[in-house]
């Protein structure tokens, strides 16, 4: 939508996008798909021959009328994905082959124990913490989400007055998935991100919990609350 206002104003642009499917939906002038991860549109770190290659590839896009969306030529791409894996696509993959049948309390706390090893073994640096609440007490934020999924009326004290209950309970979701994923470098140092999705979705309780807590916020009659769904589980 930016690009469109610059292009309005006379001014061409080109973005690089790292979900195909995004692009083709909103139909920007000029657009390059990448297959690398979020957080890395370039490709791989300190690889500045490379990364010379896909911004060259982007700005040769300015020579063409959009809308128009290219593919970057790497021939040399291994593993790597532009989007994380999703529930669905676990799913559509024969779904979880050894689902946890532990409590999604007891796995968190357990989890909490790799999660705080990751976070001393890199200075205290996180990605945990959008929603402040201090991660020995996530086991309250498994039982809120437990008892959403349920059906009942629910609201936990730490939600800001600000914050409304469906983008609190993506906020609650974002924080789990990033506690868990840090967990899961520290038990397996060198695990892929698409391995963490994988092992996520299909195999914890709490991934279970989140697809569930999915469920009942789209049966919702809050177009808010339906469309947070979407940042909890795919």
């Amino acid at each position: 939508m930016i690009a469109r206002i610059f292009e309005g104003a006379g001014l061409a642009t080109v973005m690089i996008a790292l979900v195909r499917e995004h692009a083709e939906t909103v139909k920007p002038p000029r657009a390059l798909y990448v297959p690398y991860p979020f957080g890395s549109p370039l490709g791989k770190p300190l690889d500045a021959e490379h990364q010379h290659r896909v911004l060259g590839s982007a700005l040769a896009l300015l020579k063409k009328d959009g809308p128009v969306l290219s593919d970057f030529d790497d021939p040399d791409h291994v593993e790597q994905r532009g989007a994380p894996a999703q529930f669905t696509e676990v799913a559509a993959q024969g779904g979880p082959a050894t689902r946890s049948d532990v409590d999604p309390a007891t796995e968190t706390t357990r989890t909490r124990q790799y999660y705080t090893r990751w976070v001393e073994q890199h200075g205290g640096r996180t990605t945990v913490g959008v929603t402040r609440v201090p991660p020995a007490r996530f086991r309250a934020i498994i039982r809120f989400l437990e008892d959403y999924a349920s059906g009942n009326e629910v609201d936990m004290r730490e939600r800001p007055a600000d914050v409304s209950l469906g983008e609190w309970i993506r906020l609650c979701a974002l924080d789990l998935r990033a506690m868990f994923s840090e967990a899961k470098m520290a038990m397996q140092p060198g695990v892929t991100s698409e391995a963490i999705d994988f092992w996520f979705w299909g195999e914890t309780s709490t991934g279970d919990l989140l697809q569930r807590v999915k469920v009942r916020m789209e049966a919702s009659d809050d177009d808010a609350i339906v469309g947070a769904a979407y940042g909890v589980a795919r």
